[in-house]
């Protein structure tokens, strides 16, 4: 995994050396970590805790925040091993650079602020009783508009060059009344090269697929269906500029 580059010259002075505690850090010391960043001014509370990811509701000169802090020892949802001390970095500038190439491109998506080693902001979606809720804690008044919003955002990030590898009524939060997509620590980025094109456009569908099967068993509930394979087609050959697939 190509870490160097996108890991900040302070994490890499502590790894080399070994001026960092070999242990997760606790709430205090992120605490310390996200002040000190200069990525918020206050930490209110945390929103949520994952396995790969914690998100920390924040506050800039008395703006809300939201940070999101990548466990420094986390281990894979998807089953993998522990991730490696210097590839948190990484992996939070990824997921920055996915999310920031999405809202440049028109998606819902909170706009990301600023990244600082493990760590980066981004603009946080709620009120004063709380955090947006998750599509899957939803139920909306109009179901057959809200999957018809759905089905736009997932078209608007493919133009936008992002396929959400992790798409499900999980990732989806409910703000305004409109659908806003979150955690793309699994995007693929489809409007670029690096890879074969085709490899690429086949993981995106594999992607694509899995997603709106996921998205199909939330909105089963109203008695609607996502036709699944004409969407994913759809999608994908408006992807296929160079005739691939």
């Amino acid at each position: 995994m190509p870490n160097d580059p996108y890991l900040d010259a302070s994490v890499a002075w502590r790894i080399k050396s070994g001026n960092l505690e070999m242990r997760e850090a606790g709430y205090r010391s992120t605490e310390e970590a996200i002040l000190s960043s200069g990525l918020a001014t206050e930490v209110v509370g945390l929103i949520s805790a994952g396995k790969e990811a914690d998100v920390y509701l924040t506050g800039y000169k008395g703006a809300p925040l939201a940070v999101k802090v990548y466990r420094l020892y986390r281990t894979s949802h998807r089953g993998g091993g522990p991730i490696k001390l210097d590839s948190t970095g990484w992996l939070a500038a990824r997921e920055f650079e996915m999310a920031r190439q999405a809202w440049k491109g028109g998606v819902k998506v909170p706009p990301p602020a600023r990244r600082v080693e493990n760590m980066f902001s981004m603009r946080y979606l709620g009120d004063e009783s709380g955090p947006a809720p998750r599509l899957k804690d939803v139920e909306p008044e109009e179901p057959r508009v809200m999957m018809a919003m759905v089905l736009e955002g997932v078209r608007c990030l493919a133009r936008a060059g992002v396929v959400h590898a992790d798409l499900s009524a999980y990732n989806i939060l409910v703000h305004g009344s409109q659908p806003w997509f979150i955690d793309f620590s699994e995007a693929i980025r489809v409007d670029r090269t690096g890879d074969a094109p085709w490899r690429r456009l086949h993981e995106a569908s594999e992607a694509l697929r899995s997603g709106l099967n996921s998205l199909n068993g939330y909105f089963g509930r109203y008695g609607l269906e996502i036709d699944v394979e004409d969407t994913v087609s759809d999608i994908v050959r408006s992807l296929d500029r160079f005739g691939v697939l």
